[in-house]
């Protein structure tokens, strides 16, 4: 095992059985969904890096739709699998592993792309660039992306060391919108994550894994300093959460040749209960059966079977 290997599988480790893999909440997931005004009464929705998917399933939920679900790690998607059989919705749920920048979709294939803190992986200006072939004409797209909320001058050094160099591209949030609005898009709305949205569904349960981590690996140094740089940026989020956070930003595809929808078309939102569970690793990209023909997938690719 190289040592890339044995970090990433470290990694799983730590973040197993979390009910999310970053900050987040329903309200949160919600809120966002109702400044999509006018989507269709079934969307068709692609939530990228969804991890164990606990906004997929708000998402499945509350809009009637189908979600395409893609993640890198299939750890995270049997945990997504799993909770959409308990809530009745597997049927609606299509459940991917691939990688998002390489996603195997025709064009205008979804009217709502969604993505909680996972844009940053390949940039939020490539993400934005990327997806957008994906989108269906005056389609949405909704994201989580890190930023500053006060002027960068005002940043403490400790947090202002922190993020440059664990996310050199964070600015703030003037800053994303205005670099999402050249990508061609119209910011529709965007508000900050709470601060509970941080720890209830992510840095709590994390901390609870990390204890267990140090028990297990009390000798390994590589170990060691992974839980270590994650206990870190807890540590930054409470001494310095004011000037960071989440900023949830939901924008639309301007196409000038499609007049927008009628907003009357978009149903009451369903309301979303919680499932009781709400408390594999090469580069292939699978997919489930069951719902159709919703995308194209190449013959030679692997099916998830379940």
């Amino acid at each position: 095992m190289t040592d890339n290997d044995r970090q990433m599988s470290l990694l799983l480790d730590a973040h197993r059985g979390l009910p999310r893999q970053g900050p987040g909440d329903d309200a949160s997931t919600l809120r966002a969904l109702e400044l999509c005004a006018d989507l269709p009464m079934q969307p068709e929705v692609l939530d990228v890096g969804c991890g164990p998917g606990m906004q997929t399933m708000a998402l499945a939920q509350a809009t009637g739709g189908t979600i395409t679900a893609v993640d890198l790690f299939e750890q995270f998607l049997d945990d997504l699998r799993d909770r959409a059989v308990e809530a009745g919705v597997r049927e609606r749920i299509q459940v991917m592993r691939g990688d998002m920048r390489d996603l195997p979709f025709g064009k205008h294939s979804f009217d709502l792309i969604w993505s909680e803190g996972a844009a940053y992986i390949m940039g939020i200006v490539n993400a934005f660039q990327e997806w957008k072939q994906f989108l269906r004409p005056q389609g949405y797209i909704a994201v989580t992306e890190i930023s500053w909320l006060v002027p960068e001058a005002e940043v403490p050094r400790d947090a202002y060391d922190f993020f440059r160099a664990e996310y050199p591209g964070i600015t703030d949030v003037p800053g994303n919108l205005e670099r999402i609005a050249e990508c061609g898009y119209e910011i529709v709305g965007h508000f900050t994550l709470p601060d509970e949205a941080w720890w209830t569904h992510y840095y709590d349960p994390l901390a609870r894994n990390l204890v267990t981590m140090r028990e297990k690996y009390p000798l390994d140094p590589q170990a060691l300093l992974l839980i270590e740089a994650s206990e870190a940026e807890q540590r930054i989020r409470r001494e310095f959460g004011e000037c960071y956070g989440y900023e949830f930003i939901v924008a639309r595809h301007v196409d000038p040749d499609v007049p927008l929808g009628d907003a009357s078309a978009w149903p009451t939102l369903r309301e979303y209960v919680p499932s009781t569970s709400d408390a594999g690793d090469d580069d292939g990209v699978s997919q489930d059966e069951g719902i159709g023909e919703i995308l194209t997938v190449p013959p030679e690719l692997p099916r998830d079977p379940d």
